[in-house]
């Protein structure tokens, strides 16, 4: 058996720390697991991000946006299950697909995040504007 090297250690780390960020934002979420938490919400974050980068890069086809409106709330779906929220939890939380394809796709509202990070053991990813970070790539901080 192949033994991980330093890298591929501390990304892991990475990922535990960041799974726990999560399970402790979201207690009620179904998957308690943290790399199993951080490895779906990464599979949603790929499937989400395609809806800017179409949106983007086209080609553009007619009823174009109402296709992204319907692959963003199945984006939204797949997270508020994953997470354990209702759509009123969700919305007080900020949860949102964002469709600049220059940026992360699943976020969190920027005053939530602030807030939760005021007291969070560990807190949430987050980028420049304050915006939370579901899904964020871990391969940085490794």
């Amino acid at each position: 058996m192949k033994t991980p090297n330093n890298k591929q250690t501390r990304l892991l780390a990475a990922i535990v720390r960041h799974g726990e960020s999560l399970l402790e934002a979201f207690p009620d979420a179904t998957e308690r697991d943290p790399v199993k938490l951080c490895k779906k919400l990464r599979r949603i974050e790929a499937e989400a991000a395609r809806i800017g980068l179409r949106l983007c890069n086209g080609p553009w086809f007619d009823g174009v946006e109402a296709w992204a409106d319907a692959e963003e709330g199945k984006a939204l779906s797949k997270v508020r299950a994953l997470l354990g929220l209702s759509e009123a939890d969700a919305d007080a939380r900020g949860l949102f697909v964002n469709r600049d394809p220059r940026g992360y796709a699943l976020k969190l509202g920027d005053d939530w995040t602030r807030e939760h990070n005021r007291t969070a053991r560990v807190r949430i990813h987050s980028d420049w504007g304050g915006y939370g970070l579901l899904a964020p790539d871990l391969r940085a901080d490794s």
